[in-house]
């Protein structure tokens, strides 16, 4: 059962509650290797996951739904208790909800126990060059949604645990595991070299058709942003190109939709099977 320090807060000033003054600085948080959840349904699969939680701030109607799951948690938990209007005067935007709450990031996962932790055959995804926050939170949740054993990501795209990347999530981050690496290309070398097809998902002249790639053995699919696309470096790093066939004046989707159509495909090659519960939302 958790220790529950409950504070009525009744000033914005309050020193305890910087984390929530920095929302729109999501590098501070990364720095104090915490991520912030800003909306109720992330909230409560926070306060039902792994991750450790250091603190919310509720409104007193969240505060006494949410009491039983703070209780049972196995940490103390700081409880910072007002009125919406004066969470949104700490938070400097408006709420739609009533329930916010910081958590430690955990240590980062290993590649390699990752991957021979994984049961094969192996369905990977690696993301290079994803600077928006909420279409990184898309792609993890298809990724959950899908099956995905991990996620790859690239020493160019944003941190999966920014609050806007945990709320686009949709609180499946913290089930959905994620490696950040320091070099793309050398960890898509170091799936080739155990066997993992890495399969680069780029619209281009030449580029195989989705539904005419085998996608049932052990493979990586690998998506850039939008715009640019992938470098040339990583696409050099992977077996083959492969893109979702679509009218000639069109030449591309949300990655986030892009990664979406991708693993659904690969996800009705294998059988299918049950979508993982968070996606039903």
């Amino acid at each position: 059962m958790a220790t529950l320090h409950i504070e009525k807060i009744l000033s914005s000033d309050t020193p305890e509650l910087a984390i929530y003054r920095t929302l729109r600085r999501p590098e501070e948080h990364e720095r104090a290797g915490v991520l912030v959840a800003s909306n109720i349904k992330v909230v409560q699969r926070l306060l039902v996951s792994r991750f450790s939680v250091v603190s919310a701030l509720l409104t007193p109607e969240w505060f006494e739904r949410l009491e039983p799951k703070l209780r049972a948690r196995p940490e103390e938990i700081r409880v910072y208790v007002g009125e919406k209007a004066l969470l949104e005067t700490i938070t400097g935007y408006q709420l739609h909800q009533g329930a916010l709450a910081v958590a430690r990031i955990p240590p980062q996962p290993d590649f390699k126990t990752l991957l021979e932790n994984s049961p094969r055959p192996h369905l990977l995804a690696a993301v290079e060059g994803i600077a928006s926050a909420e279409n990184f939170g898309a792609i993890i949740r298809n990724c959950a949604a899908f099956g995905v054993h991990f996620v790859v990501v690239g020493e160019t795209c944003c941190s999966p645990f920014q609050r806007r990347a945990v709320s686009g999530s949709m609180g499946t981050v913290f089930e959905q595991p994620v490696v950040q690496v320091d070099s793309l290309v050398e960890k898509l070398a170091a799936l080739r070299a155990r066997g993992v097809r890495c399969l680069a998902a780029h619209p281009q002249p030449g580029a195989k058709k989705l539904s005419a790639v085998d996608l049932r053995g052990d493979c990586c699919l690998v998506f850039g942003a939008e715009g640019p696309g992938l470098t040339a470096a990583v696409l050099a790093a992977c077996d083959d190109i492969v893109e979702i066939p679509m009218p000639s004046h069109m030449n591309s989707l949300n990655v986030a939709s892009a990664t979406a159509v991708f693993l659904y495909e690969a996800s009705r090659q294998r059988g299918g099977g049950p979508m993982d519960e968070f996606a039903r939302l």
